[in-house]
């Protein structure tokens, strides 16, 4: 709990002081931004003075310095007088010989920068309007570079840590599960040799059989989590086959109130698949639609196929899901019953897409009306018939 708090007091220290620097930053950007544009200011201070000088110059008049000025000048100007634009100074001339163009240029600048205004004799009046320099206009918007780069960085720290957090989760449920197939495992040898002895001691034999198939189910689902708590070995199986035995052992096991219908082409499908993995898959998905219908209606496993995929469709008349819960139904936790542990679609998607490299998705849904989850395998070029 001590390590927990003070990881805690870590991470919001290291926020905390990248939100700091991120604001100095921000703060020292405008102060920059603001220098240079005050010394821009001067600069178009120092440009006026010396238009008023050539303006009033005369034969006597040292006009060296002024031309300087005006000529070094590298910010756009436009100067005009009597509401008239008089002089241009690193404009384009395109927008120079378009009077509508030139005006709309004006207005820009009037909405960078207050006029300097020229009284060159007195009574008389030019006004000097002027923009940002390429240097200003690049500084202006690197705050914004800045923080988009920020914001990334960001994204990719937050992506980094989903990602860890994923991984630790799921060496986490490996280890689960293969602690779970071992503790399952000691049990169910005793179990085995009990029954054994029940055999040699002549017990009822309809006993004896349906003890046999507990331990035979048990065996099952210790497969089942011993191969999901590491990499399963895959083999090209027919997938119709494999998906009809698992259809039929849920089939003679559920209440006859429940109209099963099962649909598959006349031929072998082959894909790469554990037939133990399968099973669960097709168990799962089959178990939540019958409990969709509350245990009575109807309930259709289609097999369909194309050129590149074979899919799988469970169907039923329950329900329904809504639209919004289309993709977080395979999150773990997430369930609608009251005694759920929202874990077995959670399984379904990771034996999938993980395992299979399928992809499972609700293909189509209707409250009160059913649902239709579909599971797709790609098929292998070698053994597409």
């Amino acid at each position: 709990m001590q390590f927990s708090n003070r990881k805690n007091i870590t991470r919001w220290v290291l926020i905390a002081a990248s939100f700091i620097i991120i604001t100095l930053i921000l703060w020292n950007t405008y102060t920059f931004f603001q220098i240079f544009k005050n010394e821009e200011r001067v600069k178009m201070e120092h440009w006026a003075e010396a238009q008023k000088t050539l303006k009033n110059a005369d034969e006597n008049t040292d006009i060296e310095l002024p031309l300087k000025i005006i000529q070094n000048a590298n910010i756009p100007i436009i100067l005009t007088e009597n509401d008239s634009i008089i002089n241009t100074i690193n404009i384009e001339e395109s927008i120079v010989k378009n009077k509508s163009e030139s005006l709309a240029f004006l207005s820009k600048l009037k909405n960078q920068n207050e006029p300097i205004v020229i009284e060159y004799v007195p009574g008389k009046y030019q006004y000097l309007y002027y923009g940002n320099s390429s240097l200003l206009n690049k500084l202006k918007y690197y705050p914004i570079a800045l923080v988009l780069i920020i914001v990334l960085f960001g994204a990719l720290v937050f992506n980094f840590y989903q990602s860890t957090k994923m991984a630790t989760q799921n060496k986490l449920w490996a280890g689960m599960a293969k602690e779970t197939a071992h503790q399952i495992g000691t049990p169910l040898s005793s179990l085995i040799g009990w029954l054994e002895i029940m055999k040699t001691d002549n017990v009822d034999d309809t006993t004896v059989l349906e003890i046999e198939k507990d331990i035979v189910r048990l065996q099952t689902i210790t497969d089942r989590f011993s191969k999901i708590g590491s990499e399963p070995v895959l083999e090209f199986r027919d997938i119709v086959m494999e998906t009809q035995e698992s259809y039929d052992y849920l089939q003679s096991r559920f209440s006859k109130q429940v109209e099963f219908n099962f649909e598959a082409p006349k031929k072998p499908i082959y894909v790469p698949l554990n037939s133990a993995l399968h099973s669960w898959t097709i168990e799962n998905l089959v178990k939540n639609a019958i409990d969709a219908m509350k245990g009575r209606g109807k309930l259709a496993v289609v097999i369909e196929e194309d050129w590149k995929f074979v899919k799988i469709k469970v169907m039923d008349s329950g329900k329904g899901i809504p639209k919004n819960q289309f993709k977080s139904i395979f999150e773990p936790g997430f369930t609608t019953k009251k005694r759920g542990w929202g874990l077995g679609l959670s399984l379904t998607k990771r034996i999938v897409e993980e395992y299979h490299k399928g992809k499972i998705k609700v293909l189509c849904s209707e409250l009160n009306k059913g649902t239709t989850m579909q599971v797709s395998f790609k098929k292998e070029s070698s053994k597409v018939n």
